[in-house]
Formats: structure tokens, C-alpha cells, sequence
């Protein structure tokens, strides 16, 4: 189930929430956290009803394992088990082709990257933290419906008791108006703004997929596209994730901080997917030593640490050259931060432009459908194939014909006619003007949250009711 339908917010929320808690004052915690975990197996298996033996197993067996954790051989079996699982499914394929072994033809199961995780740190937290809880209070905290797709990444010892004590606490109104408007202005951020970026995107990359030569501002419309659509709907995403829990009186971490005003690439990993990257810190970077080895080891745990955060988004080369490139970044970051003079220096406003840059640059085989299509994306981007412009375009700017070469239209542009590029640069403009110049959604004052919310209601109700498809959330693919 999508959280942008008309079955998810009109028939599933509502009943969900009102049952947990009616259920939570009449009954108890028990039958609340039951009838949680049940709304939420319904969720996970209204559109993929193949994939739940695999999370319902995967809960009861790292629970029992939870229990054995403390002997460091169950420990050991526990992690590579749930990695063999999560290996088995989302690279089986991968490797096959790679080695000339038949490949498996294993359907990637929904979510398996985010449970997989959650499971990891739940065992981690039952080793080092001696963390012993009932079995609903677990389940409910794998299988909440909220994060349970795409995240975010909690920590299972500061949700489950956050869970636990959720049906006590009862319906409560502010937390509720809090929670209902942060999700409806994440719905918004995805149904009319990254789902708005998309096709402008698609059709450049598309067209990039197919051998064609973009010119340069086909090229960097639709890469600029793609980094709007990615952020809005990651952005989107955590927001309603958040905006859910709330409902229910739990409180998620924010995992998405105006990562486009980053002026270092460290620093656009501390707020882009922040529960992934804490993860990836706590359960990889600083296993392989962190920066207690020395500087040489240093740099190269976070190459290391890049790629595999890069392998674990896709099973597909292009993933991990994306990963190579933010390593990359990240080294060469870190050797300028440690020898460059401090007049060398860049000014705030330039160093955010490079970060940027790099970023959306590292997007390309991240968004293409393969590496020949990313290699043609970059061409174009580097202006290789020339820069051409819509014939009245010049007719009304003649110097422009002495830069750019005439053409009736761009077809790789969005979609394809004359009046596509100044409507792609005012919705651009638009775009990035949200991003870089207002504040993100829990640093804004209630004042700007209920003009967002006005200015965006009627175009969400319109995608919501009448968009015809739904268009799943990026990181669901992952």
C-alpha cells in the first residue's frame, strides 16, 4: 500500500489510528500493539502478499535470536544470517552475472533493505545494551507501518518503549494536528513536487537511456530535475513517516535537513538520509577501525564504507560508481580540510555551489538506467554535443544565435515542445528557490507550515484523487 492514495488516508489510517487507540483504553497495550502489528502486515501485503512469510519470519527468528545474542557465536550467526538473507535477494542476481553462475530469479522483496537494518541494530542494542523486550513491543517497532519501506532507521531501544507506552497515552489532539499536518505537507512535497520533476527528468535521461545526444541544456534540465524530484521525494517521504508516527504519539528522528545547503560533502551526509548514515557510521565505519588506525586507514574505511553504502542501494554497478564518487569526495575532503591554508579556504557561498555541484553531479549514475546511459548523460552535461536552443528563442534574443545553434524544438526536454524551456525554467526556478532559500519543514514556524499547506492543498487533492497513478516513493525501490 502507498501512503499517497485515497485507500491509505481515507480508509487504512483512519481505522488503524482509531482502533490502536480505542483498543489501547478499553483493552490494553496488548490488543493495541496486536491490532498495530496486524494494520501493519496488512500494509505490507496489500500489493505484495508473496513477501510477507519472509518479514513475518524474519521477525520471529531474530526475535528468538535477540534471546542468545550474548554468547558471541550466536551473535556472529545471527548478523551473517540476516546479511545471507538480504544477499541472497538483492545481490543473488548481481553475483550470478558477474561470475557466469545461472541467475536465481529471486523477486527483491519489498523493504528487505530497511527490516534487514532494523534487525541488525535491534540484536546489536540485545548484546551491547541488554536490551529484553516483549515480544509486541518489537514487533510493533519492525513491522510499524511508518518506517517499515524506507525507513527512517530507529533505534529499537528508544522507539519500543516509546511503542509500549503509545496506547496509554491515549488520542492526543495536539499530537495529532501535529502529526496530520506534517504529513499532508509531505504528501504534498511528493505528489506535486517531485511527482511535478519527474517527467521533466525521465524524458532527459530517458532519451540518454536510447543513445541519444542531449545538448547541454537538455542535459542540465533534466539533471536538475532528477536532484529536485530525489529531494522532494525523500524529503516528502520522511516527513510523512515522521508526521505517522506522530499520530501515534511516537516520536522518529528527522532523517532529512535541507541537505542542498550543505557546504561540505561531510556535511551534506549529516543531513541527507541522517539515520542511514548514523547506521552506516556505527555498524561499518567504525567496526573497521574508524579514525583510531591512523590517517591512511582513516580515508580508506571511508572508501570502503562509500562503496557499500553505495552496493546497498541497488544491486547494479552504476550504485556503487555513485558510492565510489561521494568516498571520493569524502577523502578528498578530508585532505583539503587537513593541509590546505587557511586562506585557500572557499567562502561559504562557493563552497555550497561545489558541494552541490559534486552532489548533483554523482546523481547521474545514480538516475541512469545503466553506465552507457550515464556516460551520454555526461556528455551533454559537459557540453560535448553543443548547446542549441528553440529557434523564437533566438528570434526574440539574437544574441544567442552567436553562442548556440537553432533548432524547432528539444526533444529530450521536457515534453518536447517550444514553450517547454521557459516552463521548465520557471518550475525550476521555483523548485530551487524552496530548497535553497526557505527553511526545511521542522525549522519552519507554524505561521509558514499553514501557508504551505493552503498554497499546496488543492494541487495535492487534485494528484491525490484524480493523478490516475501513484507513483511509488524512490527509496521503496531500494
Amino acid at each position: 500500500m502507498l501512503f499517497g492514495t485515497p485507500q491509505f488516508l481515507l480508509v487504512f489510517l483512519p481505522l488503524t489510528l482509531a482502533g490502536f487507540h480505542v483498543a489501547g483504553r478499553l483493552w490494553g497495550r496488548g490488543p493495541a500493539l496486536g491490532l498495530l502489528i496486524g494494520a501493519s502486515l496488512v500494509f505490507y501485503g496489500w500489493e505484495h502478499p508473496a513477501d510477507l512469510p519472509l518479514l513475518v519470519g524474519s521477525i520471529a527468528g531474530n526475535y528468538a535470536l535477540g534471546r542468545r545474542v550474548a554468547d558471541p557465536r550466536w551473535f556472529t550467526a545471527a548478523i551473517v544470517a540476516n546479511l545471507g538473507v538480504l544477499g541472497l535477494f538483492k545481490y543473488g542476481h548481481l553475483i550470478a552475472r558477474t561470475v557466469g553462475l545461472p541467475d536465481p530469479q529471486l523477486a527483491l522483496p519489498l523493504g528487505i533493505s530497511f527490516f534487514t537494518f532494523q534487525q541488525i541494530m535491534y540484536l546489536s542494542e540485545c548484546r551491547r545494551l541488554g536490551l529484553r523486550p516483549g515480544f509486541l513491543g518489537y514487533a510493533a517497532c519492525i513491522a510499524f507501518f511508518a518506517h517499515l519501506i524506507a525507513g527512517p532507521l530507529v533505534r529499537p531501544a528508544e522507539i519500543i518503549p516509546q511503542i509500549v507506552a503509545a496506547p496509554a497515552r491515549g488520542i492526543r489532539p495536539e499530537a495529532l494536528a501535529d502529526g496530520l499536518m506534517i504529513v499532508l505537507l509531505g504528501l504534498a512535497k511528493k505528489l506535486v513536487l517531485a511527482d511535478g520533476f519527474a517527467p521533466f527528468a525521465d524524458r532527459g535521461f530517458d532519451a540518454a537511456a536510447r543513445g541519444s545526444s542531449l545538448t547541454l541544456l537538455e542535459a542540465w534540465y533534466a539533471l536538475l530535475a532528477f536532484s529536485l524530484q530525489i529531494y522532494f521525494d525523500f524529503s516528502g517521504y520522511s516527513d510523512i513517516a515522521i508526521g505517522l508516527a506522530r499520530m501515534f504519539n511516537i516520536h522518529f528522528p528527522l532523517n532529512f535537513r535541507s541537505p542542498y545547503k550543505a557546504l561540505t560533502i561531510q556535511d551534506f551526509w549529516r543531513r541527507w538520509n541522517m539515520t542511514l548514515s548514523r547506521f552506516l557510521r556505527d555498524f561499518l565505519y567504525i567496526p573497521l577501525g574508524g579514525n583510531q588506525r591512523g590517517e591512511q586507514r582513516r580515508l580508506l574505511n571511508l572508501m570502503v564504507t562509500m562503496l557499500l553504502g553505495g552496493l546497498w542501494h541497488g544491486a547494479a554497478w552504476r550504485f556503487v560508481l555513485w558510492g565510489a564518487l561521494h568516498g571520493v569526495y569524502l577523502v578528498t575532503h578530508e585532505a583539503w580540510m587537513r593541509h590546505a591554508p587557511p586562506w585557500a579556504r572557499l567562502p561559504p557561498i562557493l563552497a555550497q555551489a561545489l558541494t552541490l555541484l559534486a552532489v548533483m553531479l554523482a546523481w547521474v549514475p545514480f538516475r541512469a538506467p545503466d553506465l552507457a546511459a550515464a556516460e551520454a548523460m555526461l556528455r551533454g552535461l559537459w557540453g560535448l554535443n553543443g548547446l542549441a536552443v528553440p529557434a523564437p528563442l533566438i528570434t526574440l534574443i539574437p544574441w544567442l544565435g552567436h553562442i548556440a545553434r537553432a533548432v524547432p524544438v528539444l526533444p529530450a526536454l521536457g515534453d518536447g515542445r517550444t514553450l517547454s524551456l521557459p516552463e521548465m525554467t520557471a518550475c525550476l526556478l521555483a523548485g530551487w528557490f524552496i530548497v535553497l532559500c526557505l527553511p526545511h519543514l521542522h525549522e519552519a514556524s507554524p505561521r509558514m507550515r499553514a501557508w504551505g499547506l493552503l498554497g499546496s492543498g488543492g494541487f495535492t487533492v487534485q494528484a491525490l484523487f484524480f493523478a490516475g497513478v501513484t507513483t511509488p516513493f524512490l527509496y521503496f525501490r531500494f
